[in-house]
């Protein structure tokens, strides 16, 4: 509808008026549909297995909170060796990158690895919004320890 005409080329303000406001609305909807990003902090190392399907699980709470969750332990596996100290090295300088993009991090579980223990470190050294939950996804209050015994 170029100008307020309808298909034929008649002028029709009423449908320009209701085109114009279904775009707007439109435009509205996705603005409301914003997530924010959250960089999720969990156990890789020990079991593996378990720890991948808990982050995997950590994931799909997040989504179902109405963020983007970012898990660098669940992405850099794939082509780095954690295993391998320099490559190992090499994923946690990536996640601190990503750390940066995010609007929050997250911890899970009842203890830090010393992975997690790093990464806590820095949210906290900068400044970030650290929330921390249970392994079962309840948000904990209160102060958040680490102390360096693997302790939360």
């Amino acid at each position: 509808m170029r100008n307020n005409r309808n298909a034929e080329g008649y002028f029709d303000p009423t449908a320009g008026i209701a085109i114009s406001r279904v775009t707007r609305q439109e435009r509205k909807a996705q603005k409301k549909q914003y997530r924010p990003l959250v960089y999720l902090c969990s156990a890789y190392a020990g079991d593996m297995v378990r720890n991948i399907l808990a982050a995997q699980d950590y994931c799909r709470f997040a989504v179902k909170e109405g963020y983007i969750p970012v898990a660098a332990h669940l992405l850099f596996p794939q082509f780095l060796k954690d295993e391998d100290p320099a490559e190992r090295k090499m994923g946690l300088f990536f996640g601190n990158i990503l750390m940066d993009k995010c609007d929050e991090v997250w911890l899970f579980g009842e203890t830090f690895s010393a992975g997690m223990q790093a990464e806590y470190d820095r949210a906290k050294r900068r400044g970030y919004k650290i929330r921390r939950f249970t392994k079962d996804c309840q948000e904990l209050t209160g102060q958040i320890g680490g102390g360096g015994d693997g302790s939360l």
